[in-house]
C-alpha cells in the first residue's frame, strides 16, 4: 500500500493573501470602470486662437487659414483640413506650415484661390508635445453664412475602445514598473537573503513581464490611438514606422531595450547574488548590482519624462529629472511596500532588521515625493483658481488625500514595526533543535541527507521525509501567524497596499488629464477668441451741426449684435425729441485693432426721422467703432462716433 502526504487545510496564511489579492482586484476593476466612463483623455495643448475666427464672416477669401496652439505639437499631411460647404477640401492639402515665433506656436495651410462665398470648416489633429492625441473643429464664412453638408466625427481621436486598452495599458505600465524596481530594490536594500525566496524571485519577475507587455501594447496601439481609432491599423507597417519617429514611439522602443538590460539585472540578482555565500564578494555584488540597477531603473522612468507632461511647458529641463526622482520614489516606496505584504504572508523567515530599514527607505522616499511633488503642482497646476476649479486640480486634490491617508496607515505600520521581534523564529529554531536532539534520525531523513535503515524501502523513506518537511513549515507558519507584532503589521500593510493600489488608479488618471495651467490659459484664450454673447446692441449719440435746426440726437439698434448679417435701425430725433428727417445719413464700422474698416453701411429711410440697413455683416467679433455722419443742410454735417463691443 502507498501512502500519501496528508493534505492540508487551507491555511491562515493562504486566506489573508487571497483577501489581498481580491482588494486589489476589486480596486483594479473599479479602475477599469472609470477607464470606460471617462472617455478619450483629455488634450493637453489647445487651440488658443486661428485666423479666421471662429464664427467670423470674412468679406474676400484669405489666402490661407492659420491656427495657434498652447504648447508645441506634431503635425503632418492632413492634420488641418479646411472643407467648403460641399465637403471638399478648399486647402492645398499640402503639409501644415510651421509659422511659429519664439513660444508662438502657429501652423497654417494654403487655400485654393477665388472661393466661392458660404460657411468653410476647418477640422485639426495633431499630437501635443506630452504624446497625447488632439483635434478639433470650427467654422468661419466668406461673404455670409451658407448651409454646409460638412460630417465631422462625433467621437474626438484618442477615444473609443482603441483610447480605453491604451488607457489600461497605460495604467499596468505604471503597475509594472512599480513591482519591478521597487521589489528589486527592497531585496537589495532591505532583505537580501529575499533573493533566494520564491515569492520575491516571482514577483519581480512578474513586474517585469507586465511592463514589457503593455510597453508593447502601448507601442502596437500608438498608430490607431492617434489616428483612425481602429485596432486594425496596430499592424499597418507604415503606421508603426511613423509612431517610431515620433517622440512616445522613441521613449517605447527606450524603454523596451532597457527592459532587456532588466532581464540581465533580474538573472544576476536571482542567480550569482542569491547563491554568493562570501561577505566580501557578496558586498561588491551588492555595489554593482545597486549602481547598475540604478542606471536602468532611471532610464526607464525617463521615458515617461521625456514624453509626457514633464517633457513641455514651463522649465522642461528641470522638470524632466524631477520626474524621473519622483517616479523612482514612488516605485521604491509602494513597489517595496507590496514587496513586504508579500514576505510577510508567503515568507516565513524575514525578520524584524528587514522590516525596519524598508521603513527607513519608505520615509526617504516620502519626503523626495513630497519635494518633487510641491514641484510638480506648482508647475502644472499654477493658481488656486486651477486647482479648484479644473478637472486636474480637483485629481490632485483627491491625490493629496490619498496620500495622507497613506501616511496615516504608515504610521500604524511603523508602530508595529517599533514592537516587533523576532521572538517567533527563535521559538521555531529552539523547537527544531529541540525535535532534532529527541529524534536525530527523523531529523536525517527530513533532511533527506540520511541513508534509510535497514530493511526500509528508499521510497518510502524519502516521502516520510517529505512529509516531516511540510509538517516543519506549516508548524513554523503557525508559530509565525501566532506573533501579535507581526499579524497585526501584516494588516495594517495590506491596508497600506489598498490604498496604495487606489493611489496608483488616480495617479495615472491624472498624468492623462489636461494640466490646470493650461485648461486656464486655453480658457483665457479661447474666451478673447470665441464669440461674445449674443445681443442686440443699442447706441444713443447727441449730435449738433452747428446750423439752424442742427441740434438733435441719433440712436442705433443693431440686431442680432454678433458676427454675420445684423439688420441695423437708425432713428433720428430733434432737440424737441419728435422724429427729425435730415437730408443725408451715413454709418460706417471699423475694428481698429484689427485694422477692418470702414466698412461703409447707407441705410434706406423708411420712414421720418427712420433708416434702415439689413444683412450688415460684421466679420469678426471685437471693439468696433460706429461713426455716424449726419447733414442737416447743404452746409451743415456733422460725423459723431462711439465705441461698442460686437461679437
Amino acid at each position: 500500500m502507498t501512502a500519501t502526504a496528508p493534505r492540508l487545510g487551507a491555511s491562515p496564511i493562504r486566506r489573508p493573501f487571497a483577501a489581498a489579492a481580491l482588494v486589489a482586484a476589486l480596486v483594479s476593476l473599479l479602475f477599469g470602470l472609470m477607464l470606460v466612463g471617462a472617455g478619450p483623455a483629455s488634450a493637453h495643448a489647445a487651440l488658443t486662437g486661428s485666423d479666421p475666427q471662429d464664427g467670423a464672416v470674412v468679406a474676400t477669401a484669405p489666402k490661407e487659414v492659420t491656427l495657434t496652439f498652447s504648447e508645441a505639437i506634431a503635425v503632418g499631411d492632413g492634420s488641418i483640413r479646411v472643407l467648403d460647404p460641399s465637403s471638399k477640401r478648399a486647402d492645398t492639402g499640402a503639409e501644415p506650415k510651421d509659422l511659429s515665433e519664439g513660444s508662438t506656436v502657429r501652423y497654417g495651410v494654403e487655400l485654393h484661390p477665388g472661393l466661392p462665398d458660404g460657411t468653410y470648416t476647418v477640422a485639426w489633429q495633431a499630437v501635443s508635445a506630452d504624446s497625447h492625441p488632439i483635434s478639433g473643429a470650427f467654422t468661419f464664412s466668406i461673404g455670409a453664412p451658407s448651409e454646409t453638408t460638412v460630417a465631422l466625427p462625433s467621437e474626438e481621436v484618442g477615444g473609443g475602445p482603441v483610447g480605453v486598452v491604451y488607457g489600461i495599458a497605460r495604467y499596468v505600465a505604471y503597475t509594472g514598473f512599480i513591482l519591478l524596481v521597487g521589489g528589486a530594490a527592497f531585496v537589495l536594500g532591505c532583505w537580501p537573503r529575499g533573493a533566494s525566496a520564491r515569492p520575491m524571485q516571482r514577483l519581480v519577475v512578474r513586474g517585469w513581464v507586465t511592463l514589457t507587455a503593455a510597453t508593447l501594447v502601448m507601442l502596437l496601439l500608438r498608430n490607431p490611438y492617434t489616428g483612425s481609432g481602429k485596432f486594425a491599423d496596430a499592424f499597418d507597417l507604415d503606421g508603426l514606422q511613423a509612431v517610431l519617429d515620433t517622440k512616445p514611439g522613441a521613449a517605447l522602443v527606450s524603454r523596451l531595450l532597457l527592459l532587456g538590460a532588466a532581464a540581465l539585472f533580474i538573472a544576476v540578482l536571482f542567480g550569482t547574488y542569491a547563491r554568493r555565500e562570501d561577505a566580501v564578494e557578496k558586498k561588491d555584488l551588492t555595489f554593482g548590482l545597486t549602481v547598475g540597477g540604478g542606471v536602468v531603473a532611471a532610464g526607464i522612468a525617463a521615458t515617461w519624462a521625456m514624453s509626457e507632461h514633464a517633457s513641455t511647458g514651463l522649465q522642461a529641463g528641470i522638470a524632466m529629472p524631477v520626474d524621473v526622482l519622483h517616479l523612482l520614489a514612488v516605485a521604491a516606496w509602494l513597489g517595496g511596500l507590496v514587496s513586504l505584504l508579500v514576505a510577510l504572508y508567503r515568507t516565513p523567515d524575514i525578520g524584524s532588521g528587514a522590516v525596519r530599514r524598508f521603513s527607513r527607505v519608505a520615509f526617504g522616499s516620502v519626503l523626495v515625493l513630497a519635494a518633487t511633488g510641491i514641484y510638480q503642482s506648482w508647475r502644472q497646476v499654477g493658481s488656486w483658481s486651477a486647482l479648484t476649479g479644473t478637472r486636474y486640480g480637483q485629481l490632485l486634490i483627491i491625490k493629496v488625500v490619498l496620500i495622507a491617508v497613506l501616511l496615516a496607515v504608515a504610521w500604524f505600520s511603523r508602530r508595529w514595526t517599533a514592537r516587533l521581534t523576532d521572538t517567533a523564529a527563535a521559538s521555531v529554531g529552539a523547537e527544531a533543535t529541540d525535535t532534532a536532539a529527541a529524534a536525530p534520525g527523523d531529523a536525517g531523513e527530513a533532511s533527506g541527507t540520511e541513508e534509510a535503515p535497514d530493511g526500509v524501502d528508499p521510497a518510502r523513506a524519502a516521502q516520510l521525509a517529505r512529509q516531516r518537511a511540510v509538517l516543519t513549515a506549516t508548524k513554523k507558519k503557525r508559530i509565525r501567524d501566532a506573533d501579535p507584532e507581526r499579524s497585526g503589521l501584516r494588516r495594517s500593510v495590506l491596508a497600506e497596499a489598498a490604498v496604495a493600489v487606489v493611489l496608483l488608479a488616480v495617479t495615472t488618471v491624472l498624468t492623462s488629464t489636461e494640466p490646470g495651467r493650461t485648461e486656464e490659459e486655453a480658457g483665457a484664450g479661447a474666451a478673447a477668441t470665441a464669440p461674445a454673447a449674443t445681443g442686440p446692441v443699442n447706441l444713443s449719440m447727441p449730435f449738433d451741426t452747428g446750423g439752424q435746426n442742427g441740434k438733435g440726437t441719433v440712436r442705433i439698434d443693431i440686431d442680432p449684435g454678433r458676427t454675420g448679417s445684423n439688420e441695423l435701425h437708425v432713428w433720428v430725433d430733434g432737440s424737441d425729441g419728435k422724429p427729425m428727417d435730415v437730408p443725408e445719413l451715413k454709418v460706417a464700422l471699423t475694428l481698429e485693432a484689427q485694422e477692418i474698416g470702414p466698412l461703409p453701411v447707407v441705410p434706406d429711410r423708411l420712414a421720418e426721422g427712420h433708416w434702415s440697413a439689413s444683412g450688415v455683416q460684421i466679420p469678426m467679433a471685437g471693439e468696433w467703432k460706429v461713426d455716424v455722419t449726419v447733414r442737416t443742410s447743404d452746409i451743415d454735417q456733422v460725423t459723431i462716433n462711439e465705441n461698442v463691443k460686437i461679437g
